[in-house]
């Protein structure tokens, strides 16, 4: 006790007057009329701290209210910078808690792509968990959505088109039907697969997709017929006559121009064929929802062939256990046809007479492109330099081995047939022994069921790939931006690598670079190219980047 009066005999000498001083002792001076508590007694020892409390506050806030007082221009600026610091203090608590709830995604600075960092270890198989948690899936279709659609005998008319070009050309052809469909409140008749000129493939839509599901799945957002009504008569003046053909749609045309271009020839003429339709409907300037439609068609409505699906389970089981144990695969989209060699215009390594009966093919194939073939040249190294190039069987092995792959690994090689056969081939088989392909795994019996449809076999190899452990691409095109987009909405818990061609370009023609050097590159590079989320951009490609459209943070 005489401590305590000490100590508040002290706090009293700041005091101006005696009043105050009365004012700040009066709680203790009271304890000598204050009944004694045993040690065991609770009220006994929360007392006194709660006096020592009081006191404490009683003496600053006298302190504070003589200080205003004496200096009253101080002190407002002192309450000032005390009320800014502790709103910059919230804020600053809300930045880091924002940041730390805030979905993994990755940005573009210019043409390098910047990613959050994560603490998991590096993994050769899988993207940090870390990375996969943020975003979920969500154009699949709404149960128990109430469907806007008008009755059969409301539709604007009927549309048709013919899905152009290989199996994954055909699929985006499809998705933008059903999404052009959509827009103009019109009636979609089953599209025609048109025959490739390349594969002379005449599959049907029927011999690859499952037509029912497609239909029932989509029954609430457009109208879909298998076939031309019957009241039209004359078919075969719909794929011939210009009356009943709509050609003047250019290339990602917005949702406007058919409202106001399209729509009307189709109520006054019924049905309507849309030709051509490849890449005939834009990205950035349709209603989100139209894009969305678009993903629903292409990762809901769209399933193959139940016997397609089953044959494509037993591939990715078996290269799932070619090692007699579980071990896990790698797909890779090996894009070094001669037609690709040939249309790319790029240079590459053979002997003077390969090179010279590629110039004879390039000249038969686009005799107005290759002229003499004397400017190609600089054209050809200035392509390669800024990544245009298929990369070489050779050049995809070293990149592989440098990523940290072993030779152990097994890969299952999805390609037409390799430009060079086998010789071209030696590298990457030599670096990666355990290469095979459909035919290797099968049996004769198995694929000759899918080889009356080229498309059947694209199809097999499309699944492989999307189900695969690592997907490997190695040029563009649709089939690996289908494979790449799909990964990525399915969870991109999986890796799918894009290889930087300009890096590897620059790299692989330094004489002077060593290995190790080499592999550093290569790693830090492909650390952010492994089918990450990307922030979306103007023009942006939904169907190897379905982020904004289709997908919603976690």
């Amino acid at each position: 006790m005489a401590e305590l009066r000490h100590s508040s005999s002290i706090g009293g000498r700041a005091t101006p007057s005696p009043r105050k001083r009365d004012d700040v002792t009066s709680p203790l001076s009271s304890e000598n009329h204050t009944p004694h508590y045993n040690d065991d007694d609770d009220g006994g020892r929360d007392r006194y701290p709660r006096d020592r409390f009081r006191s404490f506050f009683s003496n600053h806030f006298q302190l504070l209210d003589d200080t205003a007082r004496v200096y009253p221009y101080n002190f407002k600026i002192l309450l000032i910078g005390i009320i800014i610091l502790a709103f910059a203090g919230i804020y600053s608590v809300y930045s880091v808690i924002s940041h730390l709830n805030a979905p993994y995604l990755c940005t573009k600075d210019g043409i390098t792509l910047r990613c959050p960092r994560v603490k998991e270890a590096p993994s050769l198989w899988e993207n940090p968990l870390s990375a996969t948690t943020s975003w979920k899936s969500c154009a699949e279709r709404r149960i128990g959505a109430i469907s806007d659609l008008p009755e059969a005998n409301e539709t604007n008319g009927y549309i048709f088109i013919h899905a152009e070009g290989g199996l994954n050309q055909q699929r985006i052809a499809i998705c933008n039907a059903v999404a052009v469909a959509k827009i103009m409140n019109a009636t979609l008749i089953l599209p025609v697969l048109k025959q490739d000129q390349i594969w002379k493939d005449q599959t049907k839509f029927e011999d690859i997709f499952d037509v029912d599901h497609f239909i029932d799945y989509l029954k609430d957002d457009v109208q879909i017929v298998r076939d031309i009504p019957s009241w039209f008569t004359d078919k075969s003046e719909l794929f011939t006559s210009i009356r009943r053909t709509v050609k003047n749609i250019p290339k990602y045309a917005p949702a406007q121009f058919y409202i106001d271009n399209v729509l009307p020839r189709i109520k006054e003429k019924k049905i309507m064929a849309l030709k051509p339709f490849v890449d005939r409907l834009g990205y950035d300037n349709v209603p989100q929802e139209i894009n969305r439609l678009r993903c629903r068609v292409n990762y809901h409505a769209l399933k193959f062939l139940p016997e397609i699906d089953e044959m494509a389970n037993q591939l990715v089981a078996r290269m799932k256990n070619r090692t007699g144990s579980p071990n896990p695969f790698m797909a890779l989209h090996l894009r070094f046809e001669k037609g690709m060699v040939g249309l790319s215009f790029c240079d590459f390594v053979g002997t003077r007479a390969e090179k010279a009966l590629m110039g004879l093919y390039r000249l038969k194939e686009w005799p107005r492109r290759f002229k003499d073939g004397s400017h190609l040249w600089p054209l050809a190294l200035q392509k390669r330099k800024e990544g245009r190039c298929p990369l070489e069987p050779g050049e995809v092995a070293v990149m592989l081995r440098a990523m940290g792959y072993p030779k152990e690994t097994q890969i299952y090689v999805a390609s037409g047939q390799v430009y060079g056969g086998q010789n071209r081939m030696a590298p990457l088989r030599n670096m990666f022994p355990n290469l095979v392909t459909k035919e290797e795994l099968t049996t004769k019996d198995e694929l000759d069921g899918f080889r009356k449809h080229v498309t059947s076999l694209a199809a097999l190899d499309f699944l492989v790939c999307l189900k695969s452990d690592v997907f490997v691409m190695t040029h563009g095109g649709n089939f690996a931006k289908l494979i790449i987009g799909a990964r990525r909405y399915m969870g991109h818990r999986q890796k799918s690598i894009k290889p930087d061609k300009g890096l590897l370009s620059k790299s692989l023609g330094d004489p002077y670079m060593g290995w190790a050097t080499f592999v550093e590159d290569v790693v830090m590079t492909h650390q952010t190219r492994t089918g990450l989320p990307e922030a979306t951009f103007p023009n942006y490609d939904i169907w190897e980047n379905p982020l904004t459209p289709c997908m919603c943070k976690a």
